[in-house]
């Protein structure tokens, strides 16, 4: 069983699987193609990433141009704050957020359409995210913005992150062009 929570932003949703807990510990389907299916979820996944940070790190906003990707993320240590960011120049939710806590304790999963800009920042002590994605990840075709960009005022909990040279320069969203954006057909 899933619970799927929508957002405001078209497409973005919040899956809580089932946990199954006894004194042994706990069980949880983290991906199930036919289940996720069934609830709407599209769920061509053709690779897993895993990410291990210490707390304050925020890495982010990323997104691939010619070969969008889905993903599907969730913390299977720690506890993260995790963003996307409506990045479809046709949407009629451009350059909105949302956020959601992930963490090992509430095993929410994100699920994040192909066309958003995607990032994290840790809240704990350290996390481990892991998370699937729908394309290949293709180093020429990436894409960012800048993840203090006050155009779109995310409201991270971490005040002074820690980010590395290469996100700290990615511009904000209001300079790029229309095909310096995720390439997206039919955004909703």
């Amino acid at each position: 069983m899933l619970k799927i929570e929508s957002t405001p932003l078209q497409g973005l949703l919040i899956i809580e699987p089932t946990v199954f807990t006894d004194n042994r510990g706990h069980f949880l389907e983290t991906f199930q193609d036919r289940r996720f299916s069934e609830k709407g979820v599209p769920a061509d996944f053709v690779q897993d990433n895993l990410a291990f940070s210490q707390q304050n790190v925020l890495r982010g906003l990323h997104f691939q141009i010619r070969h969008p990707q889905a993903k599907l993320i969730q913390a299977v240590s720690g506890e993260v704050f995790d963003v996307a960011v409506d990045v479809r120049p046709a949407s009629a939710t451009f350059g909105r957020w949302h956020g959601v806590r992930l963490s090992a304790e509430n095993h929410r999963q994100f699920y994040v359409p192909e066309g958003f800009a995607h990032g994290y920042c840790v809240t704990s002590e350290t996390a481990t995210v892991m998370y699937k994605c729908s394309d290949y990840y293709h180093p020429e075709d990436e894409g960012g913005i800048l993840w203090s960009d006050p155009q779109i005022g995310i409201d991270w909990p971490v005040r002074q992150p820690v980010v590395s040279d290469k996100d700290a320069q990615l511009p904000p969203l209001d300079t790029l062009r229309t095909d310096q954006l995720p390439q997206v057909e039919n955004p909703q």
